[in-house]
């Protein structure tokens, strides 16, 4: 595994990071939001996100149970910008989920036989059977966007990418396939802050990669390729909910929500799911660059 230089995002956070990101990561308080765009200014309290987590977990087991015992087929995928929260949401979907039934697909750089395939392939197999929920921690969408960004792909290719991205996704639904499309959006000072907090814990070093640390400059790159991206793939059966994640709690609550809310599962407690909050989960509309 390539590992990243040792102190590389402390030294962009000090020499090349642009002044307001630099300032609100040093002026923050404890739970301050650091995204001035954001629609709260403080994190969500740890008593409250415990008791809405809690009451969710019970309902996503009851979710996983009717999936089972109907056959269901669930298809879940995270995309955002690196450090978005991605992994951190899929691991509240899944801690109290039978693992049998509940697969977490994170594909590593395609082979060279993969390279030679069509796009689609690697992913296509890992589309769930009857009774499975598959989360997929990035997806197919890696074409519109990380592989714009540092030309891992040609135009000609991108643009086949999108010809065939909806109609392909209209053929999963159409066959009974219930898709989710997650953006989780994260602000360039909070994107940088958890950056830095990964660095400086040999936990969590391992999160990082030398992408990582290249994307750190192409903000505006990824920012074009985003918004692009969002357009060009969402549609009415096959939407985006972009969910704002400078707030990991209030993310993973209303991601868990959107699913749960769509869902008519067996048992299911209305007041639990409730509604997700439109101000962190919506469509392309709230996505905020």
């Amino acid at each position: 595994m390539t590992r990243t230089a040792p102190g590389a995002i402390n030294d962009y956070f000090r020499n090349h990071a642009p002044k307001d990101v630099r300032q609100a990561i040093e002026n923050a308080g404890k739970d301050d939001i650091l995204n001035p765009s954001y629609p709260y200014s403080e994190r969500m309290k740890g008593k409250v996100y415990d008791r809405h987590m809690d009451a969710l977990q019970i309902e996503l087991v009851k979710m996983q149970s009717w999936v089972k015992e109907t056959g269901q087929r669930i298809a879940i995928i995270f995309e955002g910008r690196d450090a978005a929260g991605k992994g951190g949401t899929i691991k509240r979907f899944r801690e109290n989920l039978n693992p049998r039934g509940a697969r977490n697909v994170a594909l590593a750089k395609p082979t060279e036989a993969e390279r030679s395939q069509w796009y689609f392939q690697r992913y296509v197999q890992h589309l769930p059977s009857a009774g499975e929920i598959v989360f997929f921690d990035r997806s197919w969408y890696n074409r519109g966007v990380v592989e714009n960004v540092f030309g891992f792909c040609t135009p000609e290719e991108r643009e086949r990418f999108f010809r065939q991205v909806l109609p392909l996704e209209h053929g999963f639904v159409n066959d009974g396939i219930r898709l989710f499309k997650f953006w989780l959006n994260v602000g360039r000072a909070e994107q940088l802050n958890r950056f830095l907090a990964r660095e400086n814990d040999p936990l969590k070093q391992w999160k990082l990669s030398p992408i990582d640390i290249a994307g750190l400059g192409k903000w505006d790159e990824y920012t074009q390729s985003i918004s692009e991206t969002l357009t060009r793939s969402h549609s009415d059966i096959c939407p985006w909910t972009i969910v704002r994640s400078d707030d990991k709690k209030r993310a993973r609550i209303a991601t868990i929500q959107t699913v749960l809310a769509a869902l008519d599962y067996d048992e299911k407690d209305p007041d639990v799911v409730g509604t997700p909050d439109p101000n962190i989960a919506g469509g392309p509309e709230i996505w905020d660059a």
